[in-house]
């Protein structure tokens, strides 16, 4: 391992643990480091901050990717680089499947790949799939705190406008594009991956879980259903709505996991 700084975020050799909560949004680094002790930042460049602490005896750390594929594949990449063993994301999800509140919980076991980052790597015949011991630890950590959860498939996508949609008038799904634009085939993707029981949609999970399965990590996802797809308006939006109860049933399995190692 080089002691030279990684090329984007600068981060050395013993900067980080083993063990990462990421999120895409920078400004929740510190949400989720808040009960850890000692903690200090050791990177903020462009969308990436990470933060490292002690949390009940276990160093870990939190790390922001940006948003969607591309920025996460470059954390994940110099992460790995530095020894990081365990990925675990934070964040925010639309929610597919009928019955789904705002609020809920949902373990992704897999995802969707409809992102173009994990395509550069590996064929997208190849399954984007969670760790089952991460997947483990989400769950009883879930089922522990009496939070509401679902665990199964995400759609994890690239294009945030391109792949949301609104309800138009008389129930029509529109497209969230400027200008109407209809990509292609929307309305009939999202009914056919709801049929299919895909639970949610973020833009992370896809190219987490394929780069850990290319490099020997354990990945997982955790995400708030934020809102629903297709989109009913902004009252039925809440991002902060059960966030508190997702970093800490991910903090509870990350604990666990360390200790298990």
């Amino acid at each position: 391992m080089s002691d030279e700084g990684q090329p984007i975020t600068g981060l050395r050799p013993g900067d980080v643990p083993e063990h990462v909560l990421t999120c895409g949004d920078p400004a929740r680094v510190a949400r989720i480091s808040a009960g850890w002790s000692d903690v200090r930042e050791v990177c903020r460049v462009r969308e990436y901050v990470v933060a490292v602490g002690e949390h009940q005896g276990v160093r870990m750390a939190a790390a922001s990717t940006g948003v969607g594929a591309p920025s996460t594949a470059i954390l994940v990449e110099e992460l790995a680089k530095l020894g990081v063993r365990t990925l675990m994301r934070v964040g925010n999800s639309g929610g597919l499947a009928p019955g789904l509140a705002l609020g809920d919980l949902v373990i992704s076991t897999g995802a969707v790949r409809d992102d173009g980052t994990s395509i550069s790597y590996v064929p997208v015949a190849f399954p984007a799939l969670a760790d089952h011991r991460v997947v483990g630890a989400l769950l009883a950590a879930a089922e522990s705190r009496g939070v509401r959860h679902r665990a199964g498939v995400t759609w994890s996508l690239d294009a945030f406008y391109a792949r949301n949609a609104v309800l138009g008038e008389g129930g029509a799904i529109e497209p969230m594009t400027f200008g109407g634009y209809r990509p292609p085939g929307l309305a009939r993707m999202i009914e056919d991956y709801r049929a299919a029981g895909v639970l949610n949609m973020e833009m992370e999970s896809g190219v987490l879980f394929t780069l850990a399965t290319l490099y020997g990590l354990r990945a997982g996802c955790i995400c708030v259903v934020s809102d629903r797809t297709p989109w009913p308006g902004p009252a039925e939006l809440d991002i902060d709505k059960n966030m508190d109860a997702c970093i800490a049933v991910a903090t509870d399995a990350m604990l666990a996991l360390a200790r298990e190692a």
